[in-house]
């Protein structure tokens, strides 16, 4: 009976790459990641707002094209609301209203128009790439990424991976490549689709060359967006077998950095309120330090005053949104946040290199062409940098360490 050699025999066809292996990884983590009911609920609530945004445009551009442009930035100056657009009417109102007048005059209706739709547009972009979209990304990261690494190292699937032609390369661009996938499915794609609605109701398509830029600066702010993000989940994934671990870390991370810049700038608004109340007392009775017009009059007749006296009376001015000296509202300081994530309010947030969230917030606010100042842009672009140093560092250490060992 003749003996056959049944051992270990060369691969006689064509390799498909390196290429080939990371697809196969992308899309069976994907496959896997999908079947969770909370996901597909959350990607599918992720393009929802882009409805609400989708409708300021079309106010905005049918403003437009109707002629009411200035009477819609003479509103703005008067701090009247833009009808018709709700909430986001503060963001176009506040971008409207700073605009000096005599620099526009030698501007003709149409570059006028253009400017200003280029301005609230960008605004527009952030304030929906920021606050709906990167509060969600934030979630579904939370529920895809602790379960990558850290379940083929509970199960020991390296043991499968690096016994065959997969490197520590291809691993990883394919984890990277299911969440990277997935942030441009919550961020790039509905913003772009945003872009292309503005187009749409535009009084033309001429407006898509006005605004050529608009898509590049989204797909930057997006890749911003991800790559700090993606690169800090992937490396909670990696340092333990157990994803419930990974999921807190990440979760808890978020938490406590909102927490501490939240505190952070707290103290800070109070010692502000604290010293403008100082210089406004008079130094010696019936004397003012400072002009008597500049002096905060008394509003027993509107409102009963405040147990803390000036100092309480000006932060209770503060979380109520009015205006220090007077009982009206700003538009923008209704809602204090939604100045901040539209890039309204032109305060410098020397604590947001401390939270992720604001960190990003201002790093986009820096792409979409609204935030200039280093002094702003300089510390969190520092820390996320070396956030996602070191996280792929962490990463690329952790992936292949049960194989060494």
């Amino acid at each position: 009976m003749p003996l056959h050699d049944v051992g270990y025999r060369p691969w006689q066809g064509r390799r498909s790459g390196s290429l080939a292996a990371i697809f196969v990884i992308a899309t069976t983590g994907l496959t896997l990641a999908w079947t969770s009911r909370w996901l597909r609920r959350a990607v599918f609530f992720a393009w929802s707002p882009a409805l609400v945004f989708a409708g300021s445009f079309f106010v905005f551009e049918q403003a437009i094209d109707e002629g009411r442009l200035d009477s819609i930035r003479e509103s703005a100056r008067l701090g009247r609301n833009v009808d018709g657009v709700g909430i986001l009417g503060r963001v176009i109102a506040e971008s409207l209203g700073p605009i000096d007048a005599p620099a526009d005059r030698h501007l003709g209706p149409e570059e006028q128009a253009n400017r200003t739709r280029r301005m609230v547009w960008a605004r527009l972009m952030l304030a929906f790439m920021r606050s709906p979209q990167a509060i969600l990304l934030a979630i579904v990261v939370g529920l895809v990424a602790p379960t990558l690494v850290s379940r083929d190292l509970r199960v020991k699937a390296w043991l499968i991976y690096f016994t065959r032609p997969v490197g520590k390369f291809e691993y990883v661009a394919g984890k990277l490549l299911i969440l990277g996938l997935l942030v441009a499915s919550i961020t790039m794609l509905p913003a772009l689709s945003l872009w292309v609605a503005g187009v749409a109701v535009s009084p033309s398509l001429w407006v898509a060359v006005t605004t050529w830029d608009l898509p590049l600066r989204i797909i930057v702010a997006s890749l911003a967006l991800a790559i700090p993000t993606v690169l800090m989940a992937l490396a909670y994934s990696s340092v333990t077998a157990e994803s419930r671990i990974a999921s807190f870390a990440w979760f808890a991370t978020w938490a406590a950095c909102w927490i501490a810049h939240t505190s952070l700038s707290t103290a800070d608004m109070v010692q502000r309120v604290s010293d403008d109340s100082v210089v406004s007392q008079p130094s010696v009775p019936g004397e003012f330090s400072v002009e008597e017009g500049s002096v905060r009059p008394r509003r027993a007749n509107v409102r009963p005053r405040a147990p803390a006296g000036d100092l309480g009376e000006t932060i209770v001015d503060f979380i109520e949104g009015r205006a220090p000296g007077d009982g009206r509202r700003p538009n923008a300081r209704r809602v204090r946040w939604f100045s901040r994530v539209t890039g309204v309010d032109a305060t410098i947030d020397r604590w947001a290199w401390l939270s992720p969230y604001h960190a990003l917030g201002v790093i986009q606010a820096w792409v979409f062409g609204i935030e200039h100042r280093w002094q702003a842009i300089l510390p969190p672009l520092l820390s996320l940098g070396i956030v996602s140093v070191v996280s792929a560092v962490v990463l690329w250490w952790r992936v292949d360490a049960p194989a060494r060992a």
